[in-house]
């Protein structure tokens, strides 16, 4: 828009004339009204609230409930008045802008509705006075929309409220009078529940369902008697519904928490890695994630001698990332942290020609998405003439990807590898030592050599690799690719503000390859092999599939060694697929291995799928420890796993710097799934299918709703509700010591956002934290746990939740 310049509330005065016409006509003088605005969109605010007759210091409240009327878009703009040049934006962003256009709004309806239903200007005075004169239509207004009234005094008020000041006056006051006093008389009766007596016919239900959740029968509720049942129920009226509510939540995460304590303690002195006695055949490092719980836990069963590892996946790197064809940058790291750094992906050891050619073809394939996707909307001669031209091939592709969304998303991936010649790419990762210092104002191209040695020492340290290491260390990121999917940013790496942290991986795979940062960790005491090789790698939890970078520099003496290593993730990848089938509605219930990869890959390239994965669904647990506590041991994906060794971190300085990066993580994406899922319609953002994509920044309802928020109602089917329980391996000392100092974790612990447990590191013992009384140790009951060859000899043909069992290695290997 040409005015875009000069802000949003003079943008929306200049076009409203025209763009809104057809909204606000039967508003009388809305013209005049908006022309008559100031030209400030603060003075417009002044002016709207004293028309009002609010008083002064009543403004700010009225303000904030306004924004709250419509979170999504209230939050967007004052998200954008905050970050002021995200995404090298120019236009200025100003909350007081869109609270100005607001009341406008609100002026202009209400001014319509006002005259329409009671003749009188809608300000506070005048409506007081209105309904002052008519306190029975009060009274009955009052109650329709703030009162649970039965269906036919609904209907009643309703067509009451429905009739305009072209009514007769008497008549209407009669009728306001007679629904009063018959809305006055439910609410004092016995079946509005406001008597303080209980009757059989009223409580007889209630006492029924409660002497069900206590496992009473007829005959104890006989023997208690009258009084008992009377006392009873009296706890019932007690308890709101906010109390009960909050009393079920704990109930709920008490049974799981006992199954998972009992896991743990069971699992005690199981798990293989507690000390690297043996130098592992691999190590694979995964981010943190639930959902490479199980990747994790099938890859060992194929060979336990490999050991997996879990660490917030940006490891250590917040970087900028432009990728060969990407135009601006991308911000991989936590949300809360802003890049210092920038990575460059170039091309090598590649011909000027294939380049030329492939940024040429690149560019025709974007270039004509782009047409098709966007300019056919925007002239009608082009629309018409480009439909007519592509029609046949879209025709083609559409028919694929309806009858076989597999073999058309692999038709297609070879179209485009065949027309967009393939380029070997390197990174620009290293910047003179005598460079400028790096900030979030001005990000400096690569690191220095000192950062690089700060970076991969202080990333091994953390995970608790310091010795041990294996001929070959995979760093994999992760990501997910979907069809026609918005809300790609829940899907892919949380540590990477929502983007795929693969770039992360290669990036630190690559500076621990270099022989000056190996030099530099040397003199720290982390002493890296000669003959270990770090090689960055990709996961995509959609359709399974492990990319694998810079293979062309892996020396020949590790091939082997990858080579079999590719092997086994190769049958990793099928087995995970075949575990996370039998959460698919849509999947058939008995699938090959082979099948079940098949499937994952159809629905990632299937644009009706509006569930290619499940997300974290289901995730309720953290645990912060050596893999040997959990090495063996099935979780159904639903602990995040982040690799911490106490044993080397005496003050505890390491596992605080674990809590305040991967714990705000943890949280976010655990309680991002909880409200979401307790209430879908205000914290989440209802069904996929009404999806429309607004102004490339969010998501609408059809053509006209607030900017939804949240999570669709597709990604929280299965999900169950709870607090992210979070373990960690530590002493009960050091963590107080922590969870004193910190703020953040008072935040988080304190006011009950997660719950913390800590894992005696010397003991099975386990001590449950509460903020008011400190900490206690865990009593509840220690069971055997199933013991299976295989994880599918446990989950096969279920589809519900599982409790945790014990994979035997015995009888893996046997």
């Amino acid at each position: 828009h040409r005015d875009r310049d000069e802000g949003f509330y003079a943008t929306w005065r200049h076009s409203a004339a025209t763009d809104l016409s057809w909204l606000l006509e039967g508003m009388g003088g809305w013209r005049h009204h908006i022309e008559s605005l100031p030209d400030d969109a603060l003075d417009t605010v002044i002016v709207e609230l004293n028309r009002l007759g609010l008083p002064r210091e009543r403004w700010v409240k009225y303000l904030e409930i306004l924004a709250l009327e419509l979170p999504g878009w209230s939050g967007m703009f004052l998200w954008r008045n905050l970050h002021p040049g995200y995404e090298g934006e120019r236009q200025p962003f100003d909350m007081m802008e869109y609270l100005a256009v607001r009341l406008v709004l609100e002026r202009l309806f209400a001014q319509r509705l006002s005259t329409h239903y009671w003749q009188v200007e809608p300000t506070l005075d005048m409506l007081r006075w209105y309904f002052r004169r008519n306190s029975s239509e009060f009274q009955v207004r009052y109650a329709l929309y703030s009162q649970h009234l039965p269906e036919y005094l609904v209907n009643r008020a309703h067509r009451l409220a429905s009739m305009t000041a072209d009514t007769a006056i008497d008549q209407q006051t009669d009728q306001w009078l007679t629904l009063a006093q018959v809305i006055w008389t439910w609410r004092i009766s016995t079946s509005a529940g406001q008597a303080d007596a209980q009757h059989a016919y009223t409580s007889g239900w209630r006492l029924f369902r409660l002497a069900q959740q206590l496992g009473l029968c007829g005959m104890d509720i006989r023997q208690a008697g009258k009084d008992t049942a009377l006392k009873l129920l009296t706890c019932l009226d007690e308890l709101d519904d906010d109390t009960a509510g909050f009393l079920w939540l704990r109930a709920y995460e008490r049974h799981y928490r006992e199954q998972l304590f009992n896991a743990i303690t069971v699992n005690h002195g199981r798990g293989k890695w507690q000390t690297r006695d043996s130098r592992p055949e691999a190590q694979l490092v995964f981010c943190m994630d639930d959902r490479e719980e199980s990747f994790r836990r099938h890859l060992e069963e194929i060979n336990p001698h490999i050991e997996t590892l879990g660490a917030a996946a940006f490891f250590n790197l917040s970087i900028n990332w432009r990728g060969l064809d990407d135009e601006k940058v991308t911000k991989l790291c936590p949300v809360v942290v802003t890049p210092s750094h920038e990575i460059r992906e170039t091309a090598t050891g590649v011909s000027e020609t294939l380049l030329a050619r492939h940024r040429k073809r690149y560019a025709a394939r974007t270039g004509m998405k782009n047409v098709l996707h966007h300019e056919i909307r925007r002239n009608l001669l082009s629309s018409t003439i480009s439909l007519m031209l592509s029609a046949p091939l879209a025709l083609l592709t559409l028919a694929g990807k309806i009858f076989s969304p597999y073999y058309s998303g692999r038709a297609g991936a070879g179209l485009r590898d065949g027309f967009e010649p393939t380029v070997p790419t390197t990174m620009i990762s290293t910047a003179a030592d005598d460079s400028s210092d790096a900030t979030p104002r001005h990000p400096r191209l690569g690191y220095t050599t000192a950062e690089q040695v700060e970076k991969v020492g202080g990333f091994l340290r953390t995970i608790g690799l310091t010795g041990g290491f294996a001929p070959l260390v995979v760093i994999t990121g992760h990501g997910s690719s979907s069809e026609n999917n918005p809300h790609r940013a829940a899907y892919d790496c949380g540590a990477c503000s929502g983007r795929n942290s693969g770039p992360n991986g290669r990036l630190f795979a690559s500076l621990a390859n270099r022989p000056e940062v190996r030099d530099g960790l040397r003199k720290q005491g982390i002493d890296i092999p000669d003959d270990c090789w770090f090689l960055g790698a990709s996961h995509n939890t959609c359709d399974d599939a492990v990319d694998w970078f810079d293979l062309d520099a892996v020396p020949a003496a590790i091939q082997a060694t990858l080579d079999k290593l590719r092997d086994e993730v190769h049958q990793t990848i099928e087995r995970s697929a075949h575990e996370r089938c039998r959460k698919f509605a849509s999947a058939p219930r008995k699938l090959s291995r082979k099948a079940a990869l098949k499937h994952v890959i159809g629905r990632s390239t299937d644009f009706s799928q509006a569930r290619p994965e499940l997300g974290h669904a289901t995730n309720a647990a953290a645990f912060i420890g050596r893999r040997s506590n959990t090495q063996g041991a099935f979780f159904d994906r639903r602990v995040f796993l982040i690799s911490y060794d106490p044993t080397t971190d005496p003050d505890g300085r390491i596992v605080e710097a674990i809590l305040l990066a991967a714990g705000p993580v943890g949280a976010g994406i655990s309680l991002e799934y909880y409200f979401s899922t307790v209430n879908n319609d205000r914290y989440g953002c209802g069904s996929k299918i009404t999806h429309n994509v607004t102004g490339f920044l969010g998501v609408m309802e059809g053509a006209s709703s607030d900017l939804r928020t949240g999570l669709p109602r597709q990604m929280i089917e299965i999900h169950e509700a709870m607090r992210l329980q979070v373990i960690v391996e530590a002493k009960i000392d050091i963590l107080t010591e922590i969870y004193m100092r910190q703020p953040p974790l008072q935040e988080l612990v304190g006011k009950g956002w997660i719950l913390l447990s800590a894992k005696d590191p010397d003991s099975e013992e386990i001590h449950v934290f509460d903020p008011e009384n400190g900490w206690s140790r865990w009593d509840g009951k220690v069971s055997d746990l199933p013991r299976v060859r295989t994880s599918s000899d446990w989950y096969e043909g279920l589809m519900e939740p599982l409790t945790p069992a014990l994979i035997d290695k015995e009888m893996a290997h046997a």
